[in-house]
């Protein structure tokens, strides 16, 4: 009876020694979630999650639909869902593509695809091209437009997602150079090449390489740009051979002189006509096109 009774003592000193080591491991022996994925940590006593890792709660103002937690995506990205209005700020609102290092390989907005001005969802679509080298892990980055500017006013969401290789097209952009236009004629420019992600938006992504300005390599080449940093395309459409393409305000922003004028407009035409499709060109800043870029 003796023995018994202690034979029952040890097998629960022993019990409690084992649930003690248990609890006291939950840091060091567990599951951990890194980059959307579930890692073993030690030799964790519970098995693997199968609920989402690193799946964030999405706002209730907003709903991702594509794409999806922890999806492979490729360049072109495309990305749709809904979002309630107040998300948007004349029709669209922000997403970047950021990889795990915390660069941003590519950055756009979304579409209103119907009415935004109301309190009800809206459903939005947009596209981000991005370079990739190499496939790694990153988010997807969506941000209410805030005109504000108030931080207090801001909303994100952060999609986790795996970032393929891009496989990449080659565009020009034209730019001025003195050195290759010493009299400098104004209307004058040349082409550089850049590497775009492939996209049948080609001549969209040709504009945006032109409004990112010259590289230092380029700069130091003697080429420059006469358009005002931080323009963006509101839109921009082909048709029967005419490109008309809309710029936000920015564009017209502190403009003047004829020969400046001048050059912007041959920047814009030249990268567009670089395409069989466009034989002509309309600018316009927020619809307007009678006052743009007028000396």
């Amino acid at each position: 009876m003796k023995i018994l009774k202690i034979s029952g003592l040890i097998i629960v000193i022993l019990a409690v020694v084992i649930l003690g080591i248990r609890f006291l491991s939950g840091s060091e022996d567990t599951w951990l979630c890194q980059n959307g994925v579930w890692i073993r940590h030690g030799n964790p006593y519970a098995p693997q999650p199968t609920s989402g890792c690193g799946d964030l709660k999405q706002p209730d103002e907003i709903l991702v639909t594509a794409p999806k937690l922890n999806q492979a995506v490729n360049s072109p990205l495309t990305v749709a869902g809904q979002a309630k209005g107040n998300w948007f700020f004349e029709a669209s609102f922000p997403i970047e593509l950021i990889d795990d290092q915390g660069k941003i390989l590519g950055q756009d907005y979304v579409q209103a695809q119907s009415d935004w001005m109301t309190e009800n969802f809206v459903p939005f679509k947009g596209e981000i091209n991005y370079q990739a080298e190499a496939t790694t892990t990153g988010r997807l980055v969506l941000k209410n437009d805030n005109p504000s500017g108030l931080p207090q006013n801001d909303k994100r969401i952060e999609i986790l997602v795996i970032i393929n290789p891009s496989q990449t097209i080659a565009v020009k952009a034209f730019f001025s150079n003195n050195n290759l236009d010493p009299a400098v004629s104004c209307n004058k420019v040349f082409p550089v090449e850049r590497q775009v992600g492939k996209t049948a938006a080609v001549a969209r992504a040709a504009l945006e390489e032109l409004l990112k300005g010259q590289t230092d390599q380029e700069k130091a080449q003697g080429y420059f740009t006469s358009i005002n940093p931080g323009v963006k395309i509101q839109k921009l459409t082909i048709d029967a051979g005419t490109a008309k393409v809309d710029f936000d305000e920015t564009m017209g922003q502190g403009m003047g002189g004829s020969c400046r004028v001048s050059a912007i407009r041959a920047q814009i035409s030249q990268t567009l006509k670089q395409f069989p499709s466009v034989k002509n060109v309309i600018i316009s800043v927020d619809g307007r096109t009678a006052d743009v870029l007028q000396p």
